[in-house]
Parts: C-alpha cells; structure tokens; sequence
C-alpha cells in the first residue's frame, strides 16, 4: 500500500497550485491579487515622496506597507516551502526579485528611508507574463534574451572601443579648449565627451574655439553611429534566433500543474520543473 499523506504534504501540495498553477481558478485569482497589491504598494511609496502626502499621511502609507510588506514575506516561505527544489526558486530571477520585494522594508528599521528602495517591487509586474500565458510573448522572450546572450561579447568590444574613444577625444577637448571654456581638467573632457556622445547636449560646457567646435561637430556625428551599433548587433543576433528557435507547442501539459504553454524541446515545465511527457 502507498504510504497516506501527511497534512503537511496535503498542504504543500494545496499551496502549490495556488502560487504556481496559473491555469487553475484559485491560481489566477491569487496572481491578479498579487498584482494589484504590487501596484498599490509602488503607488503608496511614490506617494509618500510627496512632501504634502507624506506630512499628512505618512503614518498610514506606513502601515499600508507594512502590511504588504508582510503578505509579500509569507508569500515568498510559502514559495519556497511548497516546492521541491526551493534552492532553484531561491536563485531564479523570480527569486532574487521576490527576495529584494521585502527585504527594503526590513533594512529601513536600523537604516532609514531603505524603504524607499521597495519600490523594485514593480519588477515583479514580469509575472504578468506568465499570468496572460501567451505563447507568443513567451516565445518572442526567450528569442530576445538568446539574442542579447550571443551579442553580448560584441557589444562589450564596441563599450571597450567608446571607453577609449571618450578618453581621447576628451583629453584632445582639454588641450584644445583649456579651463576658459570650462575644461577645467581631463575627466571634464571625457564628460563632455559622454554627454555630446550620447546626443544629450546639457549645455553647461561648450568649446568656444573654431578648432574645437568642429571637433564637437564631428563628435555629434559619431554619437549617432553609436547609437545605432549596438541596435544592429542585438536586431542581427535576433533575427538568427527567429530562424534557428523552435516554435511553441501547446499539446504537453505538465501532469502537476497543468501547465500547457511549453517549447517543443522543452524537457521540464516552466511552471513547476515537473519532466513533461514524451521528453
């Protein structure tokens, strides 16, 4: 005979489906929760910047978060508790950002105004896309990240090149201009170099001389090529990965969770880590 169920496995299991079973009633009713709880609690910290609603209310935004702050605790032990191999969750990207949800509302006890830093909750707005379970989005996601992890080496030999490109160009800017026209030193050159480089123009620093107005030209130029470089490796990088990615198949569904939205080399669910059938 199979060994019974505890009440903690019984429990477990029970939570599992609430947090993780995106398919399920009571699954999709606790992510829209969820949600707009994250919206709140974004909201009530951007409120409580403002001078005239912090004076007022401070101390009831304070418990609001407080009280959030605690739902999202429990959430994140449920989370853990309820799965396999939490170790997994724990240093996922979900993981990490869930973690960094509440741990902003602890530090400000010995370190105030560390709440503040609560607002990176918004980043759990990602769960949405798991909430909608649209295969497109999934499938254009995972196409997006592949592109930018093949570029990446290419797009660090272009920083490396810009690095050394500022550095020139501002020391030049330095000995060309001098302190009158405000390149009082070297690393103001590189600044000014950045800021024309990256066509925001502040305007607090301007080469006076005919030399160094056509070196500002030609930097202005540049800045558009700059811009553009990295675009192209990343949109290349992307079109490789649409030609070579599997399309998704929606006909394995996880016998845990219920799951239904996976890639047709997937080998595990998304959802739970559950090895999928026929895999």
């Amino acid at each position: 005979m199979k060994n019974k169920k505890t009440n903690y496995e019984i429990f477990r299991e029970r939570i599992k489906i609430i947090l993780y079973g995106t398919n399920t009633i009571l699954g999709r009713m606790f992510d829209l929760v969820l949600l707009g709880l994250i919206l709140l609690s974004v909201l009530l910290i951007m409120l409580d910047t403002v001078e005239g609603i912090s004076q007022k209310y401070h101390n009831q935004l304070l418990i609001c978060e407080w009280i959030i702050t605690v739902f999202f605790t429990i959430e994140y032990i449920l989370r853990i508790i309820s799965i396999q191999k939490p170790v997994r969750y724990v240093f996922s990207f979900y993981g990490v950002i869930d973690l960094l949800a509440v741990l902003p509302m602890y530090l400000s006890i010995f370190f105030p105004g560390a709440s503040v830093l609560s607002v990176v909750r918004a980043l759990r707005f990602f769960r949405l896309f798991k909430i909608l379970h649209i295969p497109q989005i999934s499938h254009q996601s995972a196409q997006l990240k592949d592109a930018i992890e093949a570029s990446k080496e290419k797009i660090l030999v272009f920083i490396y090149f810009v690095l050394i490109s500022t550095v020139i160009i501002g020391t030049i800017m330095y000995l060309v201009e001098g302190k009158e026209s405000g390149f009082t030193s070297i690393p103001m050159g590189i600044y000014w170099t950045i800021v024309t480089l990256t066509t925001v123009g502040y305007g607090d620093i301007s080469p006076q001389s005919p030399l160094g107005q056509f070196i500002a030209a030609f930097v202005m130029i540049l800045g558009y090529g700059i811009i553009a470089v990295p675009t192209g490796i990343v949109t290349a990088e992307f079109a490789k990965s649409s030609l070579k990615s599997s399309s998704v198949n929606t006909k394995k569904t996880c016998k845990k969770c219920q799951s239904q939205v996976h890639f047709d080399n997937a080998k595990y669910c998304y959802e739970c880590g559950t090895r999928l059938p026929n895999s």
